[in-house]
């Protein structure tokens, strides 16, 4: 028995309020249950209770055991005073406030049923716990629930922006340009190309926009890639450049060992990306703006077609000559970078500016972008759950690695469903 479940049973009124009597001998009526409180202090909050012939309103606390109520110091903490009703399990003890009166304690009964279906959830050791239930929820009922879920991802990257927005005083951006640089690192090289980006604002790039042959020395220098031997040429030419930058603007560049080149495919690696990067702040004028005031997916997906400047057309490393290819940023990027960057910080200024129909585009862009690619979709696709489009297959994301994976099934409306279901 875990108090998390019992919270849940209370929570939800899953129990026999018929009989309830304390340990005092009076007859307990549950008015209201109260607010839950996930923060410090009693469990729910303005609870309504009748104890006796006595109206209460107050808070109320549970525990496994009576005794624990001791075990963790509440009867000498102030803030637990105002507790009118201990809810247990097992009532083995008498509970006492700080100045020695009772509180009056009740033992809950339920339905053990609910606590074999809880046991069953967070005991077994499927790829997920409701794997042979899950594909048998209304549709109608997960369907609900994965949009909740998909906007509490939403919601929880956009945290991270906001609190970059804070640091940099609500220069979007700027903030803009960080997240954006991140986000062409993609997994591996994220925090290198984040690093590269903060060593170098965006004011300095701006000055040198129009000339792509500088922003490369500019972003290559900071990425390290120009610290060591010349390759050829054009790696020569730009170490020239940038040594020019470099004392102009007082720049500290990074340490090209950060970068991962290991198991990544070429046309992903970081010196790929960074020329990719570089032509996008080239040909890209206002691209902060147009991402806000475009409404049409596909124009939006555009601004991200970018191809590298010639000499990545037959290179991948500095030195080491390819066949001839394009390497534009592929379909695939660009739907990763909107998904994980450019949508947020969509959703996170129509919500910081009040326009919810600034919410509702990135909400619909998600909805026309094509479900992601990856190892969990799979597996959610084996279960018998299919992704329609990138809205489900975040959704579906952030219900495995929030819920699933950390058994957080009583916080699931699919696992309370089934804790309450004679399966």
């Amino acid at each position: 028995m875990t108090e998390e479940f019992l919270t849940y049973i209370w929570k939800y009124g899953l129990f026999d309020r018929t009989s309830l009597r304390s340990d005092t001998g009076e007859d307990i009526e549950v008015i209201l249950l109260g607010e839950h409180n996930s923060d410090a202090g009693p469990d729910f909050l303005n609870a309504k209770i009748r104890i006796g012939n006595t109206l209460w309103v107050g808070n109320v606390e549970l525990h496994i055991n009576a005794s624990d109520w001791n075990k963790h110091h509440h009867q000498h903490d102030k803030a637990y005073d105002n507790v009118i009703l201990h809810v247990v399990l097992n009532a083995d003890q008498t509970t006492v406030r700080t100045n020695a009166t009772t509180i009056p304690t009740v033992e809950l009964r339920f339905d053990k049923q609910l606590y074999a279906n809880y046991t069953y959830l967070t005991g077994n050791k499927n790829w997920i716990s409701c794997h042979d239930y899950i594909v048998r929820i209304e549709t109608l009922l997960l369907q609900s629930w994965l949009s909740s879920v998909m906007v509490e991802r939403l919601e929880g990257k956009t945290k991270f922006i906001d609190d970059l927005l804070e640091k940099y005083q609500n220069n979007w951006e700027e903030v803009f340009y960080l997240q954006l640089a991140r986000s062409f690192g993609f997994h591996l090289n994220a925090e290198p190309f984040e690093q590269m980006a903060r060593s170098l604002p965006l004011n300095i790039l701006g000055r040198h926009k129009n000339n792509l042959f500088q922003l490369e020395a500019l972003l290559f220098g900071q990425a390290g890639f120009l610290n060591m031997e010349a390759e050829d040429e054009y790696h020569l030419d730009l170490q020239s450049e940038y040594k020019h930058l470099r004392n102009k603007y007082d720049l500290k560049p990074l340490d090209a060992h950060l970068w991962r080149f290991l198991r990544l495919r070429p046309v992903n690696f970081p010196t790929i990306r960074i020329a990719q990067f570089a032509a996008l702040v080239h040909t890209s004028s206002g691209l902060f703006r147009k991402i806000i005031e475009t409404e049409d997916l596909h124009v939006l997906i555009k601004l991200f077609t970018v191809r590298p400047s010639a000499y990545w057309q037959t290179h991948y490393r500095f030195g080491n000559i390819s066949a001839r290819k394009t390497k534009s940023l592929g379909q695939e990027a660009s739907r990763t970078i909107l998904i994980n960057t450019v949508i947020p910080l969509i959703f996170l200024y129509g919500q910081k500016k009040g326009d919810e129909k600034l919410k509702a585009r990135s909400i619909d862009f998600l909805s026309q972008l094509p479900p992601e690619k990856n190892a969990v979709i799979s597996r959610w696709e084996k279960t018998g759950i299919r992704a329609e489009s990138a809205l489900d297959s975040q959704a579906l994301l952030q219900l495995r690695s929030n819920y699933c994976q950390k058994k957080q099934c009583l916080r699931c409306m699919v696992g309370m469903k089934i804790v309450t279901s004679d399966k």
